[in-house]
């Protein structure tokens, strides 16, 4: 607890051989914005790239204008997955909404599979409040997304 940790997740429809380190992503989650100004954070990630930030706050006032810029700002977004999680779940647990937002960015993995896979890996309220707060930053970022191309 405390350290900055960073992992990496690979997406295909087909086995994926390689456990190498992920040097050029095409997507970032950053589920702690505190660290968005103290580590290299957006290395590799080019400019057709997807990002989400939780937070409860937007590009400018995170002090992400300047890097946005040049980016798809469609692709860039936060989302309150924390207040999201506290509202549903009763904690402040973002990765249940991070993953939901997720979905709704990229289209690379569906609601119903982030769904599917809280169910198998939680049971009773527990699943209930992670699949209410995946749903809710769905429809968040869906929604952003949405007023961000007709802006």
């Amino acid at each position: 607890m405390g350290a900055p940790v960073m992992s990496f997740c690979r997406i295909d429809d087909k086995p994926i051989r390689t456990h190498e380190p992920v040097t050029e992503p095409d997507a970032l989650i950053i589920q702690d914005p505190t660290l968005l100004h103290q580590a290299d954070l957006f290395a590799g990630l080019g400019r057709d790239g997807y990002m989400l930030v939780n937070a409860p706050r937007g590009f400018a006032e995170l002090g992400l204008d300047e890097f946005a810029q040049g980016f798809h700002r469609d692709r860039l977004l936060v989302v309150p997955a924390s207040a999201l999680a506290m509202t549903h779940l009763g904690r402040p647990l973002p990765g249940a909404a991070l993953l939901g937002g997720f979905a709704a960015l990229t289209w690379a993995v569906s609601l119903d599979s982030v769904l599917a896979a809280i169910g198998e890996r939680f049971t009773g309220k527990v699943a209930a409040g992670n699949a209410a707060a995946a749903r809710a930053a769905f429809d968040f970022v869906r929604d952003e997304r949405e007023a961000l191309s007709h802006a």
